[in-house]
């Protein structure tokens, strides 16, 4: 059975991809389709591949009851789109970066930003935009944020995604 993979690229593989991944992998998983998706994260740079979540990540998942303890930092390549099927943007940079990394219309077919699976994320977060803010330079509070829109936001894809799931393989 081919399974429906999903990755969610961010700047540097530690705040905002590590979050996704982990909700979305608990969203799955309590819907009984862990072992149905393939989910994992990755950074357009490479400045801390293999490294952790950072720690200010870890604490608003854990805060919610979420493990993103085992993260470690990897960089997405153009080689990376034939593993997944869609590949989950951040903000309209890292989508012009991996669409540019992206050799055919196919794989730039793939990338899609986070906020456009639930457009209406952003403003009950009170975020302006289409784009999720980066919280590396920000304080706890706007890792909350953030965590905010990712939930949100992981919700509603797993919502579209679903129904595909249960009808398996075909």
């Amino acid at each position: 059975m081919n399974r429906f993979s999903v990755c969610f690229v961010c700047t540097g593989n530690i705040c905002r991809s590590p979050m996704a991944e982990t909700v979305l992998r608990s969203i799955a998983g309590a819907a009984g389709h862990g072992d149905d998706l393939v989910i994992s994260s990755a950074g357009t740079g490479d400045w801390h591949v293999g490294e952790g979540a950072d720690p200010r990540t870890e604490a608003a998942l854990s805060a919610r009851g979420y493990d993103g303890s085992r993260h470690r930092a990897k960089q997405f390549g153009a080689d990376d789109f034939a593993r997944h099927d869609l590949v989950v943007a951040f903000d309209r940079g890292h989508e012009r970066v991996l669409r540019s990394w992206a050799t055919n219309d196919s794989d730039r077919s793939k990338v899609r930003l986070l906020l456009t699976f639930d457009p209406a994320a952003a403003p009950r977060a009170g975020v302006p935009g289409t784009d999720v803010p980066d919280p590396y330079y920000s304080d706890a509070a706007m890792f909350d944020t953030v965590l905010d829109l990712v939930e949100q936001s992981c919700a509603a894809l797993f919502r579209q995604i679903e129904p595909a799931l249960r009808k398996g393989p075909s």
